[in-house]
């Protein structure tokens, strides 16, 4: 696997050989100081060019990179938003382990869009086209305080739609159980834990994409709790995971409307866990719901 330092110095190379290429410069997790590297980090490069279309034309420039196993036009897609006169890109895995997430914009583009992300470090810029940038930080992903309207309809949002997830359950409906949770449930669960990690670091952090970065501020028996939420194909493992990722939204809850001074409706949440437990007692042959 090509190194760090080599793979730099390639792009670097590329880069000053083609006159078509006027700057360099890169964002994502590379540049973010607070990801832990490892190595299936890609290398989301961006080359500033004198137009886009000779690059898109061209099919076989990009092999200059490496041996390609398989890749991606992303901006061919179907129904996929693109503006290729202003930027195109490839995504490309290489048989060496390495990732390259690669587009080529234009200077105009590039000058009007690069203070966009704050993950941004430009590595050239042959005739000075780019503007400065302040140094490279993820400030802009960092977990924002919640209004107390967003708080509640969180809250609201978790236990109202954990009825869809009894439903599911009892008529045995493992795929819309799995979206149910995992898209919608889950994602109020995801909010209110990152809410309590804002808390506990003065909202100076970022939870990371999909909350993966949960592990760093909550406690261990804690987080190993929001594991065990997660669940396959068997209906009574669900049912226990289900009931456990309740138990930590309401401690959850509870702990931010503490940290905030918010208020929420306590009752709202023991009446859903409670018809939850309800739903998971009734009979395949009931002919009513009745609590």
């Amino acid at each position: 696997m090509r190194s760090e330092a080599a793979m730099y110095q390639m792009f670097m190379d590329i880069a000053n050989a083609d006159d078509r290429i006027l700057a360099v410069y890169m964002n994502g997790s590379r540049t973010n100081k607070n990801v832990p590297k490892d190595i299936f980090q890609d290398y989301d490069i961006v080359f500033v060019v004198t137009d886009t279309k000779s690059f898109i034309e061209d099919k076989a420039w990009i092999r200059i990179f490496g041996n390609i196993l398989y890749m991606q036009y992303p901006d061919e897609i179907p129904n996929y938003p693109s503006d290729k006169e202003n930027l195109y890109g490839w995504l490309m895995q290489f048989d060496d382990g390495n990732r390259i997430d690669l587009h080529v914009e234009t200077v105009a583009h590039a000058k009007a869009h690069i203070h966009d992300d704050k993950l941004c470090r430009i590595l050239l810029d042959k005739a000075g086209i780019l503007p400065e940038i302040p140094e490279a930080t993820d400030k802009d992903y960092h977990v924002k305080k919640p209004s107390e309207e967003q708080f509640r309809a969180c809250a609201n949002e978790f236990w109202w739609c954990s009825n869809n997830i009894a439903k599911g359950l009892w008529r045995e409906e493992m795929p819309y159980v799995q979206d149910m949770t995992n898209f919608v449930v889950r994602k109020q669960l995801e909010k209110m834990l990152a809410w309590k990690v804002g808390i506990v670091t003065d909202f100076s952090v970022s939870v990371g994409k999909s909350a993966k970065y949960l592990y760093r501020w909550l406690d261990r028996e804690e987080y190993q709790q929001y594991l065990s939420s997660y669940f396959g194909g068997d209906v009574e493992e669900a049912w226990e995971a289900v009931f456990r990722m309740c138990d930590l939204f309401e401690a959850a809850t509870a702990y931010v409307a503490a940290g905030l001074g918010y208020t929420y409706d306590i009752e709202e949440g023991k009446a859903a866990a409670a018809f939850l437990r309800h739903v998971r007692r009734l009979p395949k042959d009931a002919e009513d719901i009745g609590l």
